[in-house]
């Protein structure tokens, strides 16, 4: 598996997105100057693309080439809309099951929930534009090619995505330690989304605020938590067990 590919030059990089070319991040040289870089941020902005600004050194280890202080990494996958995503499980004849990641950052966690996601049919993953790890050939190692098969859409806020899908007839489970219910007092057997949070802050205040559930594992040990991809695959395994029960 070769490394995601990158673009670089801030022309280049302009360019590129204004193909529409799948961006995952940016990054930018610290303390660059000028039109042509004012331009840059300008198309970055509008098209809500994460950016980092770094040192020179930085940019220096991603490429060997003549970056001109900007580098892109560009996903080896395509992205679906959130509206297809819905519009086609509900037109399946399983019961739809969806999950939104809320600022997961971490690319091999990423990838360890593609794959759990794959194995236990899930319709697509949502994830927000900004903020998101980003798919990167670890992802793609890591989820052991499913991230080819999972479809994953990007949204520009993922709490307008739990209102898209709760009007869509889909409820939406999160995953969260700041409840008393557990997992097991959850239905699942309906169309689910379910949402897990970042590996360090969890999952948004507003988001747990607008899911119609919020659950939890029994942790029974002194450890205060699981990895997020573990935690999410117990989740999806516990709905496919409610889903296949007689």
């Amino acid at each position: 598996m070769q490394k995601t590919t990158q673009i670089y030059g801030i022309r280049a990089v302009i360019e590129a997105i204004n193909d529409k070319e799948h961006i995952d991040k940016v990054f930018v040289q610290r303390g660059l100057k000028g039109e042509l870089i004012k331009e840059l941020e300008s198309t970055l902005r509008r098209n809500q693309i994460s950016t980092s600004y770094v040192p020179a050194e930085k940019l220096n280890r991603l490429t060997k080439n003549n970056h001109q202080g900007v580098v892109a990494n560009i996903s080896p996958i395509s992205f679906h809309s959130m509206e297809d995503l819905v519009e086609n499980a509900l037109k399946s004849e399983k019961t739809p099951l969806f999950l939104l990641l809320d600022q997961l950052s971490d690319v091999r966690n990423f990838g360890a929930i593609i794959r759990t996601a794959e194995c236990t049919g899930v319709d697509g993953i949502i994830i927000q534009k900004k903020g998101a790890a980003p798919v990167t050939a670890d992802t793609i190692k890591t989820s052991a090619g499913a991230a080819f098969k999972v479809p994953i859409a990007k949204v520009d806020h993922i709490k307008d995505a739990v209102f898209y899908l709760q009007a869509s007839g889909i409820q939406v489970v999160a995953a969260t330690e700041k409840t008393q219910n557990t997992i097991y007092e959850i239905s699942f057997k309906e169309p689910t989304a379910i949402v897990m949070g970042s590996e360090d802050r969890g999952i948004s205040p507003s988001i747990l605020k607008a899911a119609d559930e919020t659950a939890k594992l029994p942790l029974l040990g002194e450890i205060e938590s699981l990895n997020v991809s573990v935690a999410c695959a117990v989740f999806l395994y516990e709905t496919v067990r409610q889903r296949i029960e007689p």
